[in-house]
Formats: structure tokens, C-alpha cells, sequence
């Protein structure tokens, strides 16, 4: 296969015009030295020779005459060059920069965008505008290095036919072959070095700073200053060398004309030129459509677990970001909290399960965090992402790695008629558990490459893919379909990846020579391969189009990790013929996850914030600036810097934005319902700065504060005498005696226990949802028809808890009626199944039962004349609501308008009230109405009053819900509307009471009349 270039998207030629047009008023022409030739001897290959003195005192001489060194040279002024910049950031919608504060200049692209390819045309442009001939490409691993090389190798053909056939020389720096870096400097034509910083920033043992015969006793660096090479840095981020800045200062040795820094997370944002960034990438279709497929854990909470998250060594004490189960009101919920050394878990948790468990020695070095976590057997220690006390890890590997499978031959039935060859990519913890090896230096399949060779088979018979394995022996094909890549030691075996010394990089290198040379291999049907394993070795550099699949069976621990995974899946697939194919349908990458979606959007957001600067929901003063205008003479300028302040200036005087910029939900409200204005000066642009700050501003999701209003009562109706007869039969408050039999409640607990929800395993429910990226932030919208699915999975060995003392502080029944309870229960083999689970169901259910036989015994009395609620409460208490949820210009009501609380129900019942002329009056009783009871206070809906043949005056407390059936309702809700029946019937003294009765709908009334 032969992948083929698209030489006019607009936003890679946008890109390298960005860049191209900060020399603009530069005139071709380049500069010119001297370089020492080389001795005779050397030259002739004769050095090893005793020629006597034949050569030798013009070899010592060096030969008078030597050789030219051609350079790149800059005319341009400073003011000239940030008068460049400035139109550039103009055009491109930057914040503008005041002062060249050095050469740094800064293109911003996401990841699969095309980054390589848009630093390498940018070298042919620069050269053909300004005939600019020396290019140094600096990245920080070898994985890039390969992968740049590899860019320069298959787009040769394309560049030379784009810029007339013009010559170029690449080559990757080795310090054993520094008459490279010679003809670096001599040669008239095009000429890249792509070079790795660990190779050029040790000064001390770099042959590059060294005198050297390879290079006529020249020190190479000084070879490389006198050209003033353009610098390309690759992830810049990663070649800085953080605070001692070491990658900073080898850069600095070269003598740069100008440094172009390229990256979708920089660090250091100098001067930018041109942004791409994460939301515009999404928002044009440029890179895969997200979706996570989660598995998340449910009811595994029956061991001490804790989860080493971070560590933190600010100005106050060390500690460390945890994960741990927490007892959280009734149930346990896994959650984050930090901790320091000493802290008792058991204590933060308030649970019993972590009796004797402390955080021990915390140590937070950037590159060696550690956790210690002290436990009744022992002390434990955790790196960043290990965990104490989980799920057999093993058993969800295992669910993951098939769900990645099913995924994977999913699309593949879909896209493989479309000449799409699907891959998956996994990412694994150690190399051992893909591939280990005997004392004999023998290969032995780990536990990841048998489970995988296990789950393919498995797949393989399900029915929904039988078409897929016709004629396929499945004893070969599930080994051939999957290999691994990882760094190779001397011994040819594989390795966890460093690349932190030179014998990791070596290793490193091995790897990556195979992985680049299979590259377009792995895009054809013709190779079996479609499933790759890796440790670190495809964190950067290695991006194959046609991943579909991604899979973490590590921790997504560190801050850029989610990002940096998907990375490795974003660009756009390719067809058999190379070339690439566009659009959401096509291309989606699914991220198989062990952390909900939810929780994957919320962490991919931060990441895209901290990573990027992208300010989600933030407007910026030059927000506006790149927005067309038509001038007077016809042509099309942009608003500019001054105009764009203007408006933010206007925005945040209004109240739509904060002093920092932050959308306030005012202007959410003000783009959604179109009362959005600008001053009169500027309104000839409101329509362009309105879809701008809608891109911005995200979804609008409050209510309407302008919505809000006060509802007054309608005075004749609250006064007349109906509503007063209405009022004196429910209007008096009661008190209660409650009285139950011990003996039944036993019995009914332990009934309810024996015939309640059934106690699983430890569980992993699927769920799957798709990610929107927008300039309002990382939205997840699940949409999957199987989400929702569970599978069971084990958690080994469960020390079980005290669960008579857990019960008694849930239900404050004494032990003795606990043990009663979960003897007659029968159902002790689900506690020894899941202890978490049957504690939580078994206190809920005795609770429950609880609560019905204090209703089953509850009496309620009036209490007397004097005590009750009085009617001008209605016009005291204030009553206010949303104009969308009421029901507006009630006629027979005691309120102008009848707010209610469910949509569907209340507001129909409303209607009908309304409607039906049996009604008289009626009222929504305000939150104030309460009828005490022992689960809480409770508030019924209505009093209404109904007159029946235009004589018969009935009165009515009525409860609506959506089913008149008590088991439809929740225990306490369906409790307290018991306890509601009580009360009125205490109050029913006079002969025609108000009777109390649940409705959904007008009929169930009439029917009472």
C-alpha cells in the first residue's frame, strides 16, 4: 500500500502560510564561511599508509585551500518581523504579542491533524520564498525520530513533485557518522538533521561538542552555529527538560535563526503563530469521533481498597490523593480524598472493613512516587495507579480484553467492505504479562496473550460473528492476529521501554525500526495482524490511521495519560488504496475504560484544559478579533484587537461575563431566548459575535431567573364562603401515638429479608457513550442499545465483617432481635456471597419494615380549637414559581396561577379542575400545609371542593401520583400519604367531612361523589 497526501486542506496550508509569512519583506539570499578541508590522506582513504613524507606536511597543513559553508541568513529587523506576527495572530484570531521577546514561534496542532507533515512542507515553502536551506528537527524520543524519518520517506515523491523536482537531503544524527553533520554544512541543497535531545544535551560526553578529524578537526556543534539553522521542535514540551532546562540549552548552543516549536500540549506558549487545538479538530471532523466504553465496578466494596492516586509536596505536609470506599449515608461509594502519614482509614471511611489499615511513608519525588499502606498482615507499597484490595484484577483484563474483541470484529464486519483494515491497540502494564521467558531464553505467552487467544476463539463462535471465521482455523489465527512492540534488548528479547539512558534508546530503536517498516503492512488485508500489544513504546510517534480500538489494561494514572491514549487513535482511517476517508460514520475510536463515561469526559476535559490552555467556557479580549468586515473600498478586513476589546469589555459590563472572562449563565440565557445586543456602534456585528459566544457558552441548562415570579392569591375566592368551609374541615393539626408488636416485627423483618432483591457477586457493568468536544466543554451522551449490561466478577478472598454491629447501627435494634432476624431470614449464604451487599439490602429492608409497622400502629388525635393553620397564611407566606411550571390565570383557584412540581400529573389534574364545572374551588396547597408523621413532615396536594346536582357540597384532600398502587410508590413516600389518611380521619368530626383519597386523573374524584 501507498498512502497518499492531500496537498490543499486548508487548514495544514493555513498552517504552513502562518509560518511562512513571518519573514514576509525577506529578500533569498544566504550566507557564506569557511570550513577547514580535510587532510589529503584522509580524503584519499590512504590515512592507514606509511607514505613516508609524501603527504604528510600538507596533510598537517590541512591544504591551504578549503571548502564553503553555506549558511541561512535573516535581513529582517525585530519591528519588521512583530509587525508579521501581528497580521498573522490577526488573521488566525490570537491574542496578539506585544514585543519579540525571542525566536521562539509556536503552531498549536492537535494530535492526527497532520503535525509532521504540515513542519516538513513548511521546510520546501520557507526555502522556495526565502531560499532558507538548513533545518535542524529536534524531537524528544526515538519513537518520533523513526516515525519523522519514516515522514521523510514517504512523502519525498510528493514533496519533489509539489516544489518542481527540488533536491533535499534528511538524515537522523548519529555521533558515529559526524561526516554528516560536514555536509550538513557544505551543501547547497535542502538539508534536515533530525537529531533526539538525549542525543545533544549532555555536553560532557556528546561527541557532538567535541574536536573531531570527521569534521577537519572542527567541533560539529560549530559547524551546525555557523549555518543558523531553522530549529523544528517537536513536542517541545518534552525536549525543554523541564526546570533545569537542558533541552533548552542544547537548542540554544545550535545558534538558531528561529525556533518553530510544534505541539498539541505546549507548555511554554511563545509567540503563536497558528492554533488548532482539540475543539476545532473535533468541531471540523478533522480527527475520529470519541466514544468510551466503561466498566465500572458495582458492589465490590468487601475488602480494605485503596487506590494510589498522586502524591503532593507543597508548602504544607506531604500527602497523597487516595481512593477509597466510603460510607456514605446508607450505601458505600468509591470516591477520592487525601490523606498524610499516620491517617487512620477506618476513621475516614467509617467503616469496619478498614480496622488496622493507616497510610505509612508517602514519598513524592516526581519520577518515584510511592504509598505506603500499613494493613493487619503486613505493609503494603503502591506506585501511582496500583491498588490494595480490588475485583480480581485478572478477571476484569479479562472483560475488557473481550469487550475490546467484540468492538473490534463489530466494525469490522462494517468497514471491511469498504477496504477499511481495523486495528486494535492495547496498552499494557508490564511486558511480562504479554510475553515472558523461560531459563533457556525460550518465548512463553503471558496471561494477557493467553486470555486474548482464549476471548478470540470465544468470539469467534458467537453467532453474530460466524460470517467473519469462515475457512479460518482458529488454532492459528487467534495467535497470528495479535504481536507485541516493545523495546528489544541485545538478547532479542523484549523489554519494559526507557528512554532515559542511551541503552534504552538503543532498545527502543530496535523496536521501532520493525513497527515503522510494517507500518502501511498493518493497512492491508494481506497481513493477518490487527491486534497490537504495547507498554510505553506507542505513547508518541506511532499514529496508524485505522486504530478503531484502544484499550488500557493499565491505570490511567498520569495527568496527560488519557489524552496521550487517545492520541494514538485519532487520525483518520485509510481505504486499501491509501486513501483517507472522512466523516463520523466512518470514524470512531472507542476507548475501552474501567472508569465511567462520565468520569472519562469530566478527566479528558481537564486534561484538554491544563494540556492545551483551552479555557472551556471562557471569552477571551480577543475573542472577535479575526472577524471579517467588508472595508469601504470594497475589499475584507478583520475586526481587530481594539474593536474585540471593545465588545468583552461590553459583555462583562452587562454582566455576561466575569472580570476573568467566565460565560455567566445570563448570557447562556440571552443567546437561547435572542434578547443578545450589542451597543448600537457595534451592532452591525452582533450576528458573528453571537455564533462565536454560542460555540463558547455550551448548553444552556438552569432556569430562567427572569422566570421566576410571585403568585398572588385571588381574594374572592379565598374569602368567599365556600373556601371557608373548605378550610374549617382540614385546617387542624393533629398529634400521634405509635404502637407495634416486637415479636411481629421480627417476624415481618425476617419475612421481608427472605423475600428481597436477591445478592449478587461483585459486578462490572458496560456502559457506552459517545464524546462531543466543544468550546462549552466535554460533553458524554450514552446511546448505546446494550449499555446497561452487567457480568459478575470476582473478588477473592472477603474477610467477613461484624454484621451483627453494622445492622445495629443501621436499625437500632438491639443484637439479640438482629440474630433472631438473620436466622429465621435463611438467607446467611448471601452474606458469606457479598457481605457489602447483603449488610446494605438487609438495613434497608429492616428499616423499610420498620417504618410500615410504625405506620400500621400509628393513631392520630386532634389536638384541640386553638391549634391549627390559620387562612391568612396564604397571603403572609409568599408563593413563587417558574412561569414554565404553572398553569397561569386559574379561575377557580385560591392562587391567580397553580404552580406544581411533576409536568405530566399535577399539571394535567390542574386542567381538569379547571374544566370540570363540578368543581367549585379548589387549592394547591402550599409547602407550609404539613401533617406531621414519624418518617418526616408530609404535604398533600389539593383541597378541592365539589358541588354534586347543583346541591350536595362535598370537600376533598386529595394526593396525586402517577399509579394509584402503594408498591409503585417509594417506601417512604407511600408511608407518609398512610400516615396523610390517619390525620384527616382524626379530623373528620363534623357530618360532612373532608374525605381523603388518591387520584391520577378528575374520573378517580367523581367517582367518589
Amino acid at each position: 500500500m501507498k498512502l497518499h497526501f492531500e496537498p490543499d486542506l486548508d487548514y495544514q496550508k493555513l498552517a504552513i502560510e502562518s509560518v511562512a509569512d513571518l519573514f514576509r519583506g525577506q529578500e533569498i539570499n544566504r550566507t557564506e564561511f569557511t570550513v577547514t578541508r580535510r587532510p589529503l590522506a584522509e580524503r584519499t582513504g590512504q590515512g592507514s599508509l606509511d607514505l613516508g613524507g609524501f603527504l604528510g606536511a600538507q596533510g598537517e597543513l590541512g591544504l591551504v585551500e578549503s571548502e564553503l559553508g553555506i549558511g541561512n541568513r535573516l535581513t529582517l529587523l525585530d519591528d519588521e518581523i512583530i509587525g508579521n506576527l501581528n497580521d498573522i495572530q490577526l488573521r488566525n484570531g490570537l491574542a496578539p504579542s506585544t514585543a519579540l521577546t525571542s525566536g521562539d514561534f509556536t503552531v498549536e496542532m492537535e494530535t492526527g491533524t497532520g503535525k509532521t507533515y504540515v513542519y516538513v512542507r513548511t521546510i520546501f515553502e520557507l526555502n522556495r520564498r526565502y531560499g532558507f536551506t538548513k533545518f535542524v528537527i529536534v524531537v524528544p524520543s526515538v519513537a518520533i525520530k523513526e516515525g519523522v524519518y519514516k515522514t521523510l520517506q514517504i512523502t519525498e515523491e510528493h514533496f519533489k513533485g509539489l516544489y518542481s523536482g527540488q533536491p533535499f537531503d534528511y538524515f537522523l544524527y548519529d555521533s558515529g557518522k559526524l561526516g554528516q553533520v560536514r555536509n550538513f554544512a557544505t551543501s547547497p541543497n535542502i538539508q534536515i538533521m533530525v537529531v533526539t535531545v538525549g542525543a545533544i544535551n549532555k555536553k560532557d560526553v556528546n561527541n557532538l561538542y567535541k574536536d573531531s578529524e570527521k569534521t577537519g578537526g572542527e567541533r560539529p556543534i560549530d559547524l551546525i552555529r555557523a549555518t543558523r539553522p531553522i530549529l523544528i521542535v517537536d513536542e517541545p514540551q518534552s525536549v525543554d527538560g523541564g526546570l533545569e532546562g537542558r533541552g533548552r540549552s542544547a537548542l540554544a548552543e545550535m545558534n538558531p535563526l528561529c525556533t518553530l516549536r510544534y505541539s498539541a500540549t505546549h507548555v511554554d506558549k511563545h509567540h503563536m503563530v497558528f492554533r488548532l487545538d482539540a475543539v476545532d479538530a473535533y468541531e471540523r471532523k478533522l480527527v475520529k469521533q470519541i466514544e468510551v466504553a466503561s466498566m465500572e465496578v458495582e458492589g465490590g466494596y468487601n475488602k480494605a481498597y485503596v487506590r494510589f492516586v498522586s502524591a503532593s509536596n507543597g508548602k504544607g505536609p506531604v500527602t497523597a490523593r487516595v481512593e477509597i470506599d466510603v460510607q456514605d449515608g446508607k450505601a458505600v461509594r468509591r470516591k477520592e480524598v487525601v490523606v498524610q502519614d499516620g491517617d487512620d482509614l477506618q476513621e475516614l471511611t467509617k467503616r469496619a472493613v478498614y480496622a488496622d489499615c493507616r497510610i505509612g511513608e508517602i514519598r513524592a519525588a516526581k519520577d518515584s512516587q510511592l504509598l505506603e499502606v500499613k494493613l493487619p498482615g503486613g505493609e503494603t507499597f503502591l506506585s501511582p495507579g496500583e491498588a490494595v484490595g480490588d475485583v480480581d484484577a485478572d478477571a476484569m483484563k479479562r472483560l475488557m480484553i473481550r469487550r475490546t474483541i467484540q468492538e473490534h470484529l463489530e466494525k469490522e464486519k462494517r468497514l471491511a467492505p469498504l477496504g477499511i483494515k481495523v486495528l486494535s491497540l492495547f496498552f499494557i502494564d508490564a511486558v511480562e504479562h504479554y510475553r515472558s521467558y523461560d531459563e533457556d531464553g525460550n518465548p512463553t505467552k503471558g496471561k494477557y496473550a493467553r486470555i486474548f487467544e482464549e476471548e478470540y476463539r470465544r468470539a469467534a463462535k458467537l453467532p453474530e460473528f460466524v460470517s467473519l471465521f469462515k475457512e479460518v482455523d482458529l488454532t492459528s489465527e487467534a495467535e497470528e492476529v495479535h504481536d507485541g512492540y516493545f523495546s528489544i534488548d541485545k538478547a532479542r528479547r523484549w523489554i519494559d521501554t526507557a528512554d532515559n539512558n542511551q541503552a534504552g534508546r538503543d532498545n527502543a530503536e530496535r523496536a521501532y525500526n520493525l513497527i515503522m517498516k510494517d507500518k502501511e503492512k498493518l493497512l492491508g488485508f494481506e497481513t493477518k495482524l490487527k491486534f497490537i500489544f504495547s507498554h510505553s513504546a506507542l505513547k508518541e510517534g506511532w499514529d496508524n490511521p485505522n486504530v478503531f480500538q484502544i484499550c488500557a489494561l493499565r491505570e490511567m494514572g498520569t495527568e496527560r495519560e488519557r489524552r496521550q491514549t487517545i492520541g494514538r487513535g485519532l487520525r483518520l482511517c485509510v481505504n486499501q488504496q491509501g486513501e483517507r476517508l472522512r466523516g463520523f460514520e466512518v470514524n470512531t475510536l472507542t476507548v475501552v475504560a474501567t472508569e465511567s463515561y462520565e468520569e472519562f469526559a469530566e478527566n479528558l476535559q481537564k486534561e484538554i484544559e491544563r494540556d492545551t490552555g483551552i479555557k472551556f467556557g471562557i471569552v477571551e479580549k480577543h475573542q472577535f478579533a479575526a472577524i471579517p468586515v467588508a472595508k469601504a473600498d470594497g475589499s475584507t478586513g478583520m475586526l481587530g484587537f481594539d474593536v474585540s476589546a471593545a465588545i468583552f469589555e461590553h459583555l462583562k459590563t452587562q454582566g455576561f461575563v466575569d472580570p476573568k472572562g467566565k460565560v455567566q449563565d445570563t448570557l447562556r440565557a440571552a443567546l437561547k431566548d435572542g434578547t443578545f445586543a450589542l451597543p448600537k456602534e457595534l451592532e452591525g456585528h452582533v450576528a458573528a459575535v453571537r455564533e462565536l459566544l454560542k460555540k463558547v457558552a455550551g448548553k444552556l441548562d438552569i432556569k430562567n431567573a427572569d422566570e421566576r415570579v410571585v403568585v398572588k392569591t385571588r381574594q374572592a375566592i379565598l374569602e368567599s364562603a365556600e373556601f371557608q368551609a373548605l378550610w374549617d374541615r382540614i385546617k387542624h393539626k393533629t398529634t400521634y401515638r405509635v404502637h407495634f408488636n416486637n415479636e411481629k416485627l421480627i417476624a415481618d423483618c425476617a419475612k421481608a429479608i427472605a423475600n428481597g432483591p436477591p445478592v449478587s457477586k461483585a459486578r462490572v457493568r458496560i456502559r457506552k457513550a459517545d464524546l462531543s468536544i466543544g468550546q462549552g466543554g466535554v460533553e458524554a451522551t450514552e446511546r448505546d442499545k446494550n449499555s446497561g449490561m452487567i457480568v459478575t466478577i470476582e473478588e477473592g478472598d472477603i474477610a467477613l465483617p461484624d454484621v451483627l454491629t453494622d445492622l445495629q447501627d443501621r436499625t437500632q435494634l438491639t443484637r439479640k432481635s438482629l440474630v433472631r432476624i438473620l436466622t429465621e431470614c435463611g438467607r446467611l449464604k448471601d452474606f458469606k456471597r457479598n457481605p457489602q451487599a447483603f449488610i446494605e439490602i438487609a438495613g434497608e429492608v429492616i428499616n423499610r419494615t420498620k417504618r410500615l409497622a410504625l405506620v400500621d400502629g400509628i393513631k392520630y388525635q386532634r389536638i384541640g380549637d386553638e391549634h391549627y393553620y390559620a387562612q391568612e397564611l396564604f397571603q403572609q407566606e409568599e408563593l413563587t414559581g417558574y412561569l414554565r411550571n404553572m398553569l397561569k390565570d386559574a379561575t377557580k383557584s385560591v392562587f391567580e396561577h397553580v404552580v406544581y412540581d411533576s409536568g405530566g400529573v399535577e399539571r394535567t389534574f390542574a386542567e381538569q379542575l379547571e374544566k370540570n364545572e363540578s368543581v367549585k374551588i379548589y387549592a394547591k396547597l402550599p409547602a407550609w400545609f404539613k401533617v406531621p408523621t414519624p418518617l418526616g413532615t408530609y404535604n398533600p396536594d389539593w383541597a378541592v371542593l365539589v358541588e354534586v346536582s347543583g346541591e350536595e357540597r362535598l370537600y376533598f384532600v386529595i394526593e396525586t401520583k402517577g399509579s394509584l398502587f402503594t408498591d409503585d410508590l417509594r417506601d417512604n413516600e407511600a408511608a407518609k400519604i398512610m400516615c396523610g389518611e390517619a390525620h384527616f380521619k382524626a379530623l373528620e368530626i363534623d357530618p360532612n367531612p373532608a374525605r381523603y383519597i388518591k387520584a391520577t386523573k378528575i374520573d378517580d374524584l367523581m367517582e367518589r361523589c
